[in-house]
């Protein structure tokens, strides 16, 4: 009877932690594997900044962020989940205060919401993988595609290009 109960508590537990794995990991009807977590594992894993800014819709000051006059070789992923969004050869330097490319990584990493806060209308930029806020997208860009990425820098993490490192 002992065994039989610990045997049913251990596969009941079992299938609960399988369960809690599937939770954080979804695939949606493209494919793309979502990342989702609580409210308390964001803050645990996020600087406030990035919390406040990824994860509230908020922004950071203009022309304050790591990345805003940040111009080195390489590509930005999501701080949030380390999607793939931004190359470096598509950033520029557009004047608004926030680091700004005019095209993305793939289309397939974002999202893209309409947003009538603070009186204005304008489009969100979203990380699908995880829903992270990244900031917006304006028409005034330059060209090719006359699109203007204007992202918070906390909502970004850099990976430099190595392939033109020497190595000794």
């Amino acid at each position: 009877m002992k065994r039989t109960v610990f045997i049913t508590i251990f596969l009941l537990n079992c299938f609960y932690y399988i369960s809690a794995q599937k939770v954080n990991m979804k695939n949606d009807a493209t494919g793309t594997e979502k990342v989702v977590k609580s409210n308390s594992e964001w803050k645990k894993e996020l600087t406030p900044m990035q919390y406040y800014i990824t994860r509230e819709k908020g922004t950071e000051a203009p022309f304050t962020g790591k990345y805003y006059n940040f111009f080195e070789k390489g590509h930005y992923v999501c701080a949030d989940c380390g999607a793939r969004l931004f190359d470096s050869d598509t950033k520029f330097a557009s004047g608004c205060g926030w680091p700004s490319f005019f095209d993305v990584h793939s289309m397939k990493n974002l999202r893209f919401l309409r947003d009538t806060t603070h009186g204005m209308i304008r489009t969100e930029v979203v990380c699908t993988r995880c829903g992270a806020h990244l900031g917006h997208v304006f028409d005034d860009g330059p060209k090719p595609t006359g699109l203007r990425y204007c992202i918070n820098s906390a909502a970004l993490k850099f990976i430099p290009d190595t392939t033109n490192i020497v190595k000794k």
